[in-house]
């Protein structure tokens, strides 16, 4: 009868501390992924053209041509962009398309260590 008993008992005791361990992992569960941002690029170029939803520039060197960037409302435009200025530009690809991110001007080297 004891050793009913105790089997018994280790037996219950062990079924609740399964449940126990079963609940537990299923609260721990990892929170769910966040959807992955878009990798954003980079480059650098001479501004061929531009106008209100696109900007045309060609790059030199070894990687050179031209590179067309599709230009949104929410597109950061920093400095004096015009034709013939250098500028940086970051870039995300919707699809086969360059959408513009920011475009920021560089300045002139004579222009950055001159002070007034």
């Amino acid at each position: 009868m004891r050793y009913t008993l105790t089997t018994l008992l280790f037996v219950g005791a062990l079924m609740a501390s399964t449940g126990a361990m079963a609940q537990a992992a299923q609260s721990a569960k990892p929170p769910a992924a966040k959807p992955a941002a878009a990798a954003t690029h980079s480059v650098q170029g001479v501004v061929k053209s531009i106008d209100a939803s696109s900007l045309v520039i060609t790059r030199s060197g070894k990687k050179g041509g031209e590179m067309s960037f599709k230009l949104e409302p929410s597109t950061h435009q920093e400095g004096s962009i015009a034709a013939g200025s250098t500028v940086s530009i970051r870039y995300r690809m919707d699809g086969s398309s360059m959408v513009a991110t920011a475009v920021n001007a560089e300045t002139s080297r004579s222009a950055r260590t001159s002070k007034p």
